[in-house]
């Protein structure tokens, strides 16, 4: 394996999406909050803790996955070799590392939200992983956890606390329907998902149900004043790519949770249009 193959495989791990995806979340938190241009610095360090925390959790996720990934993932960058199990989980340390030396930077809240982070995300896959219902729980803490993360960064965390609700629910709807793509390798592998415990179309169900209320739930950012007329007009389309994507997974739950991704990326964008549109005048 050249070395090449290894630094694009150890990036791999890190799935950079997810990583980009929880930095922005962050950002959003911080910006919502209203202390970007007031605490530049504490902002930086906020989003730097969270893309280092995210990559090795999704490392270590891969180290202690890789027997189930040989079955469900079998492209991923351990099970073709392209790094070896060893050095994942090396290279999962010194993200934390990482993650651990800025978020010292930040305040008390800041800190206490990301150490109860990173033992998350160290815990995750051995010990909650298999449960059901409770890692899916999990994760949806740890999504929704970023704007609460960013906002305590900057001393403000009372607006993110609508956004972590949101965030959460939505994002337990997306682990509910992945586990149902992954049910085959979950069940020869020894775990107990929500879908192998209560059924697939039950779970979907649960899934669905859920984000129903959350879409319902989605307006109330707008009804407390935390933003304008603009956030309805974006958060309405993200609405109605989460509402399908609800109603796809009963028929194709890989493309189900890929479109709920964007729906959910779509709905982070209305809070940076709906925060934004404070500041102008008018709207």
């Amino acid at each position: 394996m050249t070395a090449g193959e290894t630094g694009r495989g150890l990036l791999e791990l890190t799935r950079p999406v997810n990583v980009v995806a929880a930095s922005v979340l962050t950002f959003i938190g911080a910006f919502v909050a209203g202390g970007v241009t007031e605490e530049p610095v504490a902002v930086a360090a906020a989003v730097g803790a969270t893309a280092l925390a995210v990559g090795a959790g999704n490392a270590i996720n891969d180290y202690f996955d890789r027997e189930i990934d040989r079955i469900n993932r079998p492209e991923r960058a351990i099970p073709r070799g392209a790094v070896s199990p060893r050095g994942a989980l090396a290279f999962s340390i010194v993200l934390f590392a990482g993650a651990v030396v800025l978020a010292l930077t930040l305040p008390p809240l800041a800190i206490a939200i990301a150490t109860v982070n990173l033992l998350a995300l160290i815990a995750y896959t051995e010990f909650f992983k298999g449960l059901p219902g409770l890692g899916n729980a999990l994760v949806a803490y740890l999504v929704g956890s970023t704007f609460l993360f960013g906002a305590a960064a900057v001393e403000e965390i009372g607006p993110a606390v609508v956004l972590f609700v949101l965030a959460a629910v939505a994002t337990l709807t997306r682990e509910i329907i992945k586990d149902v793509e992954d049910i085959e390798g979950d069940r020869e592998e020894g775990l107990n998902t929500l879908p192998i415990a209560i059924g697939e179309r039950r779970a979907l169900v649960v899934a669905a149900v859920l984000l129903v209320v959350a879409v319902l739930a989605s307006p109330v950012p707008f009804l407390r004043g935390y933003f304008g007329v603009p956030y309805l007009l974006v958060v309405a389309p993200a609405d109605a790519v989460m509402l399908f994507a609800a109603y796809e997974s009963f028929d194709d739950p890989t493309a189900s949770q890929s479109r709920l991704k964007y729906g959910m990326f779509l709905a982070a964008l209305a809070f940076i249009v709906g925060r934004g549109a404070l500041e102008v005048p008018g709207l």
